[in-house]
């Protein structure tokens, strides 16, 4: 029996690698947009191979893909896969957590600089006519008085913190995956989420998005946090209730915020984000450079083609 392969969604203007890789092998292959779980059901039916990017990948998709078939997520989180559904199909889940780590890793570590500095009022109050840089700027605290924490410090956390060295930042983080003896080889001090949201001048979230980690970030979290304090969410849009943030933006609660990603996107018209003060916002861009979505291809074809010849994903997801 050929072998098949199906990209279920796609925002990428070419396929090549992807198709070149089923055809090296024999495999039919074909490319839908599916948005539905009915329509991913009907494209993945006898899959042996699947790339997924955006479409929900549930129940019906697995029931009707081959059994022991293998999905690969198009990127570094696999929240639109069901699991649970996947494993009881005994499929094999793989992703793609490094194809654009220094580029994330870049545009948090720009985001921080930038917030820390105020960069963004200082423009908007000169564009308004005014020279007010005291004005503006307070509070500001220089850079070797200033505390960095990272909620969550893998891959990408770790790669901030390098960035910033040699700013004379302090750097703690809460991980509760992660050792003193590793936070220390890391360049970080080990402190409770309670200390970090209270020490923190900057909180830089790095962890998935999980039961636990779930709107973490929410009104009662922020009353916590210093009044000038500020975070900035690179990671996972679901770490925030976005409401609460507002909130807490409008009522001097923290002292601003940056976003790259949200619960929903693109942002909804009449989210109260779009209005709250000290907040920058950014369209899900932190992963982008002029490479990486070639990278991103080519490693999930390569993934494919591991699945063709029945070897692992190079990256399986974890506990799965």
């Amino acid at each position: 029996m050929t072998q098949k392969v199906v990209v279920t969604d796609y925002t990428f203007p070419s396929l090549a690698a992807e198709e070149a890789a089923a055809v090296a092998a024999g495999a039919a292959f074909s490319a839908h947009q599916c948005k539905i779980d009915e329509e991913v059901a009907a494209a993945v039916a006898d899959a042996d191979a699947v790339a997924v990017q955006f479409a929900r990948f549930g129940p019906k998709a697995a029931a009707a893909i081959r059994p022991g078939a293998t999905v690969i997520r198009y990127g570094v989180g696999y929240d639109n896969i069901d699991l649970t559904a996947a494993a009881q199909a005994k499929l094999k889940v793989g992703y793609v957590p490094d194809y654009c780590a220094d580029e994330v890793a870049d545009h948090t570590s720009a985001t921080i600089l930038t917030l820390l500095r105020k960069l963004a009022p200082l423009d908007a109050s000169v564009r308004r006519g005014e020279w007010a840089a005291v004005k503006i700027c307070m509070p500001m605290k220089p850079f070797n008085d200033t505390t960095i924490g990272f909620f969550g410090m893998g891959q990408i956390g770790s790669a901030v913190r390098r960035r910033l060295d040699g700013f004379g930042f302090r750097f703690i983080a809460s991980d509760p995956g992660v050792t003193v003896e590793q936070a220390q080889a890391a360049g970080v001090t080990l402190v409770s989420a309670d200390a970090l949201l209270s020490q923190a001048d900057l909180i830089s979230l790095h962890a998935p998005s999980t039961p636990a980690t779930s709107g973490f970030f929410n009104a009662a979290r922020f009353a916590q946090m210093q009044p000038h304090a500020m975070i900035v969410n690179s990671a996972r849009g679901q770490l925030i209730n976005e409401d609460d943030l507002a909130s807490a933006l409008v009522a001097g609660v923290i002292g601003g915020a940056a976003l790259d990603v949200f619960h929903t996107e693109p942002l909804p018209a009449g989210s109260l984000l779009r209005n709250a003060p000290n907040c920058l916002l950014s369209p899900h861009a932190a992963w982008y450079s002029e490479t990486a979505i070639g990278r991103l291809q080519g490693l999930v074809a390569d993934d494919l083609a591991r699945a063709l010849r029945g070897a692992p994903p190079r990256k399986p997801v974890p506990d799965h």
